[in-house]
């Protein structure tokens, strides 16, 4: 039986290469943060953690944007990714990717689906 999709926000809350918005999910039962944004129109969503090293990337809160606003960029390595498939092209990384998360919108509605690695945040193992 597949998992069923978990409301993350409005469609209108995801503003085209605006702030993403920002949500913990469990991975393997740990808290894990992840974030959503808009890129030519269209919602991605990847797990809030560079390929290079396991940190956040966002250098406040929901900002993910290069200055150009043509790549997700990590605050700490400088690491460029893909807005629309999280690989990494420029950088330490260079050739790794984000970890992708499964997102749909429908009907003014943004959702994620839960996998086998990524679940809801209730009762994680490691809070």
């Amino acid at each position: 039986m597949p998992d069923l999709p978990v409301p993350l926000c409005r469609s209108e809350d995801l503003a085209e290469l605006g702030l993403a918005v920002c949500f913990d999910v469990a991975e393997f039962g740990r808290k894990t943060p992840a974030f959503a944004v808009r890129y030519q129109g269209a919602v991605h969503a990847f797990l809030n953690r560079c390929a290079h090293v396991p940190a956040e990337m966002d250098w406040q809160a929901g900002q993910f944007w290069d200055a150009d606003k043509r790549f997700l960029v990590c605050s700490i390595h400088g690491a460029l990714y893909q807005p629309t498939t999280g690989l990494c092209v420029s950088g330490p990384c260079r050739g790794g990717r984000l970890q992708p998360i499964r997102i749909t919108e429908q009907d003014g509605q943004v959702c994620w689906y839960p996998d086998e690695r990524i679940q809801p945040l209730s009762n994680p193992i490691h809070p």
